[in-house]
């Protein structure tokens, strides 16, 4: 019996483990072979004369944090950095919107006892009516999502080959380290697919 409860709770701890990772999704370039690429170097678009590319939401502590975890991911991945002559260029861009979101709540009966005399028994029996459900509640609430997008371009093209991203709720005013290391993690395990 013991076995039974240990294994039933690591199944549990397996399953909230696996619905509490974060979900990433990605595209890619069928015509460029990601096998072959092994070293990468950012792109620095906020450089560029010709283009007017300055990224809102600037913040240099969030985006040293992400261009750091990036790199930890993707040298345990086998990558290098090479800033001479790289096999793609890296740049990543972070979106914060504000929207609302509708959140629906039950709303449920009370529930009841009825007391009936049963003239056989010479006794008075209760009966239960559990609640039932009525209907919803709408309430409209105020909600800060964040993406994070991760682009490789092709150095010699300058076109995108491959994007991964992920988006999620953001708690506070600051995106967390942990939300950091955890979206990384998911979008650079969609780029170990190749």
């Amino acid at each position: 019996m013991k076995f039974l409860s240990n294994l039933f709770g690591c199944v549990l701890i397996a399953v909230l483990l696996s619905s509490c990772s974060q979900r990433a999704y990605h595209q890619h370039d069928d015509s460029f072979d990601l096998t072959s690429v092994s070293t990468y170097a950012w792109a620095d678009a906020d450089d560029d004369k010709n283009f007017d590319t300055k990224r809102r939401n600037l913040n240099s502590i969030r985006d040293s944090k992400i261009k750091r975890t990036i790199d930890k991911y993707l040298q345990e991945h086998g990558w290098k950095i090479n800033n001479a002559n790289p096999d793609v260029f890296l740049v990543f861009d972070v979106v914060v919107d504000q929207s609302q979101q509708n959140v629906n709540v039950p709303v449920y009966s009370q529930p009841t006892t009825s007391w009936f005399f049963n003239p056989a028994t010479r006794r008075w029996v209760p009966i239960f009516y559990p609640s039932n459900l009525v209907g919803f509640n709408t309430a409209t609430r105020q909600v800060r999502e964040g993406t994070l997008t991760l682009s490789m371009m092709n150095p010699v093209t300058d076109k995108a080959i491959w994007q991964g991203w992920t988006s999620s709720e953001i708690y506070g005013k600051r995106i967390s380290d942990e939300k950091i290391d955890r979206d990384v993690r998911a979008i650079i395990k969609e780029l170990k697919k190749y």
